[in-house]
């Protein structure tokens, strides 16, 4: 029986990853849901005496704890997350996918039973706010007939919020949440008190109308969130499960690849992924470190070779020693860069979190002080009742809930007609404060294939037999120039050096340039033929820029923003690269790591960074930049952990940038509107010139203003101003 702690749970001693200097804990943290939930939790670890560091990733609910091996008891980790109002278990990634897609049912399910309530309800509502013609029985049998619909829907609907706010202001705070709960709830019992009381006026359709809205934004703000989780999944999807490990008696095993352990001899076949990091021993092969570096043109794997994992043997079979264990591989730590960087940093949203948490005791107080003074005043504790209700109600926080989302919505609805699919609303903020744009090169800037490049038809002619009988990139991009055409006979193809056959009686070869017989060369983007005791023929090939690339560098740097080009291809292709686009700051040869890296150092110096890129090895940099783009050819794993994915050429990065930059201004504004708004409803309604109608037609108004507003956003074209 597995043993417990002091709370009930799996005792967290038994989680703990302990090493020789330092101990570390992950915890599953349940029910944080903002930055400002980060923000508490790990402070409260943080004060623990030893504790050395905490994080808070929001989009998977992983709390990794570290600290001096020994100094910290873990369930007191525990202890003060739970102390918070938060739940708290030892972290296991099964668990952490179940509890989200359990949330993400709930959420649905909440959607469709608001959805089905609010148009039901208007069913009985409408034909009252109408006008229609109906004694007074006929108003209270529709009042009737709405409540039954409203209540249970509202109710039932409204748990995700009511549940948050409860938390809240369990832990003596208010969120966002609170004063929609109240605003929620109270419209109801406003309206069933109207009911009762045969008056002429409720709010059904408003309470469970709100809710719906409200709901749509959480449900895809919880679907955003998944897609973060799934990318650094869909990377560590592309790591071996399994190892063959040689053993001293020359006999191989196949074990899963976290047993491997440092200085175990795998074997590595052709079409087998590198399990871990290791150094080749014994065999030459071509492989594709796309994975790695990006770049499609094959590298030679060769004794002393170091290899990361995840590289894929193309040819040869290599035999070679574990230089790292499978939890400390390059994979391994691209993903754990990607999971740091997938954080939630919508500074709006925090900033609506702060006006709430002052608008409850500021409100509430305003409308308790309405009802006394009502009745100190003589009038009647309904009459005092229903003028503190109005003060509610018309200042209940609903356009300060859709400034952003309403602007986001019509954001995205613009980009998505132009090819651009925007995958977080928080994204639109952070692409508005950009001021510097990293590129990939390979897929980004270029088409991402090679092409044969400055040579004569008779030449290529002469090579292509053997091309068209290779399986190597460069081999086949010759033979595509070449054209259909007779292959070589007798080919014999030596796995990281080329391919070799006879060609109308003559022997021939096609590869590397030592192994032709030519002139030393280190060039990685070129192939080198020909025929026995014959000079030979080099054939360079060239990556072609896309068409657009050098119009959309030209944009960017004439609205300001540097530019920049980091790359994992030779420093030749990436420098012929950058000067023909007139780009002056550009990094070749860099390994993922390199790059997320480079991305947070370019953060600590106070640029706000835009990173396009498209490979396996670009996914930690889009997930580390201040915001992010990748085409809708890019890798599984890159599209997940950009913000955005265009479909089109280049220039929908411009496009997006000035949209965003649009949708910031509107939103700004549909903020001031919502405390101006305020400070003028509420004193009307406090001195009793609104009734509860009325405020209800004000708070529907303040909604409908801000919708309206970001409408505008549809309209205008592209003009460079901040």
């Amino acid at each position: 029986m597995a043993m417990t702690d002091t709370l009930g749970g799996p005792d967290p001693a038994l989680f703990v990853r302990r090493g020789e200097a330092e101990d570390r804990l992950e915890l599953l943290v349940r029910g944080a849901r903002c930055a400002a939930c980060i923000g508490k939790i790990e402070k409260a670890v943080r004060a623990l005496p030893g504790v050395a560091s905490a994080r808070l990733n929001l989009s998977t609910g992983k709390l990794a704890v570290a600290w001096p091996t020994g100094s910290v008891a873990p369930e007191r980790v525990v202890e003060a997350v739970t102390a918070l109002g938060y739940g708290a278990t030892p972290f296991d990634p099964a668990e952490a996918m179940a509890a989200e897609d359990k949330e993400a049912r709930r959420l649905a399910i909440a959607l469709g039973v608001a959805a089905f309530g609010a148009m039901n309800v208007m069913m009985f509502t409408v034909p009252v706010w109408a006008g229609a013609a109906m004694g007074e029985g006929m108003r209270t049998f529709m009042y009737w007939a709405a409540a039954i619909v409203a209540v249970p829907c509202t109710l039932f609907a409204g748990m995700p919020f009511f549940e948050s706010a409860w938390r809240s202001l369990r832990r003596g705070r208010a969120n966002m949440d609170v004063p929609i709960t109240i605003g929620v709830l109270l419209t109801l019992a406003v309206s069933i008190s109207e009911t009762i009381l045969r008056g002429e006026h409720a709010y059904f359709d408003a309470a469970v109308s709100l809710l719906f809205l409200l709901l749509v934004g959480r449900y895809l703000d919880q679907q955003l969130r998944a897609r973060a989780r799934s990318a650094a999944r869909d990377l560590l999807a592309l790591q071996a499960v399994t190892a063959r490990v040689m053993e001293p008696d020359w006999t191989v095993r196949t074990v899963p690849v976290a047993e491997v352990k440092v200085g175990d001899m795998v074997v590595v076949a052709p079409g087998d992924r590198v399990p871990v990091d290791c150094v080749v021993e014994h065999g030459t092969s071509d492989l594709d470190l796309a994975l790695v570096t990006g770049e499609t043109v094959p590298v030679q794997g060769a004794r002393g070779k170091a290899l990361p994992a995840g590289a894929l043997n193309m040819t040869g079979r290599l035999v070679a020693r574990a230089s790292a264990a499978s939890q400390d591989s390059t994979v391994a730590a691209v993903a754990r860069m990607m999971e740091a960087g997938a954080q939630s940093r919508s500074r709006y949203v925090q900033l609506a979190e702060k006006a709430a948490a002052v608008y409850v005791p500021v409100v509430h107080a305003a409308a308790a002080l309405t009802a006394v003074g009502w009745l100190v005043a003589g009038e009647d504790l309904r009459t005092a009742i229903l003028r503190a209700a109005a003060v509610l109600i018309i200042t209940c926080p609903c356009a300060l809930g859709l400034a952003v989302p309403a602007v986001q919505v019509v954001a995205s609805g613009r980009l998505f007609r132009r090819g651009v699919l925007v995958k977080s609303g928080a994204a639109l903020e952070r692409l508005a404060e950009v001021d510097h744009v990293v590129f990939d090169k390979t897929g980004v800037l270029t088409e991402g294939r090679p092409v044969l490049a400055g040579s004569t038809p008779a030449l290529v002619a002469m090579a292509a037999p053997l091309a068209r009988a290779s399986r190597h990139p460069l081999a086949r991009a010759l033979a595509e120039a070449a054209g259909d055409g007779p292959v070589a006979e007798e080919v014999v193809e030596t796995a990281g050096f080329g391919v070799e056959g006879w060609i109308d009686g003559r022997r021939a070869r096609l590869g590397r340039a030592a192994w032709v017989g030519a002139p030393s060369s280190h060039e990685e983007t070129e192939l080198w033929f020909g025929f026995d005791g014959e000079t030979k023929v080099r054939f360079r090939f060239a990556d072609r820029l896309r068409p657009e690339a050098a119009a959309t560098i030209a944009e960017l740097k004439a609205r300001g923003l540097t530019v920049e080009i980091l790359s994992g291809d030779v420093a030749g292709a990436v420098g012929d690269v950058a000067r023909t686009l007139g780009v002056e700051a550009w990094r070749a040869g860099l390994t993922p790591v390199e790059k997320g890296l480079l991305l947070d150092a370019l953060k600590a110096q106070g640029r706000r960074t835009l990173m396009v890129g498209d490979g396996l090895n670009d996914a930690a940099a889009l997930a580390k930049a201040h915001a992010s783009m990748a085409p809708g050819s890019a890798a599984d794993a890159s599209q997940n952990a950009a913000d955005l994915v265009f479909e089109k050429g280049l220039d929908a990065v411009p496009e997006a940038l000035w949209i965003a930059g649009r949708a910031r201004r509107l939103a700004l504004e549909n903020f001031a509107f919502s405390a101006l708004y305020n400070l003028v409803a509420t004193p009307v309604a406090i001195f009793g010139l609104a009734t509860p109608f009325v405020a209800a037609l004000a708070m529907s108004g303040s909604s409908l203003a801000v919708t309206l507003n970001a409408l505008r956003l549809q309209l205008g074209r592209r003009r460079w101003t901040r």
